[in-house]
């Protein structure tokens, strides 16, 4: 995979990996991060600033540790509801947090994307790079997303530093979530009106080995209680 950077005239910087969605302008410059060189490239363009003020002092300020924790179940799995009520929990205990909903992106950053592979992929990056900023705030982030293929959750977990990418499967049966359908978009599929739907007609990669797997069929207060065992013990939170 070919990840690119790019700067405009007014100082903006993006980065995408070729192939992609993103589109950028044809007259900016941009250069291949590993090291292959586009005839256009100016590397003196693009640079990396260090700041007085790093992740490990904002976790100090916090004190608590930035980390991600990836829901990553299919559609009325639970992924949403079991995040929320995490949030809700780490709140209470003074825990600085943010939800990224599945549904909620695609109604501002990424509005512009379908359910294609592509978009998926793009979906997940874009998703995963803001994630990486929040943990860089020293959040504890929260990401409801069915993220079905493990080629885009590992993507992301490579992109944080190690140990800050928490995943959680929530494992719920098929015949469960269907029967749930929470949006009414199993019936959907069924019926033919909606296409490429996770689970129905499009695959979902269940993680090899998740740091935690929840079967989805419990209490949401029970599931909830081990998601906070799981941060004490990595040292995420200690509240």
């Amino acid at each position: 995979m070919r990840w690119c950077a790019a700067t405009s005239r007014i100082g903006v910087r993006a980065t995408c990996w070729e192939g992609s969605s993103m589109a950028l302008p044809p007259e900016e410059k941009y250069h291949a991060v590993d090291g292959n060189r586009d005839d256009n490239t100016q590397d003196d363009n693009i640079v990396w600033h260090d700041h007085p003020v790093a992740r490990r002092d904002r976790e100090r300020l916090h004190r608590h540790q930035g980390a991600v924790i990836w829901f990553t179940g299919l559609s009325g799995s639970g992924k949403s509801t079991l995040a929320g009520q995490l949030e809700q929990r780490l709140h209470q205990l003074g825990v600085s947090t943010y939800l990224l909903d599945g549904d909620n992106v695609r109604h501002g950053l990424c509005r512009d994307l379908g359910f294609s592979d592509a978009d998926r992929r793009e979906n997940i990056r874009r998703v995963g790079e803001v994630a990486s900023l929040m943990v860089d705030a020293g959040l504890v982030v929260l990401t409801a997303f069915i993220s079905p293929h493990r080629a885009e959750r590992q993507m992301v977990r490579e992109s944080l530093p190690e140990g800050k990418f928490i995943e959680v499967f929530v494992d719920t049966p098929l015949a469960v979530c269907e029967a749930r359908d929470p949006k009414g978009l199993y019936k959907k599929a069924r019926a033919g009106t909606l296409t490429n739907f996770t689970g129905i007609d499009a695959v979902y990669e269940p993680p090899h080995a998740p740091e935690l797997r929840l079967e989805g069929e419990q209490l949401v207060t029970n599931l909830t209680d081990q998601l906070l065992d799981l941060l004490h013990s990595r040292a995420i939170i200690k509240v």
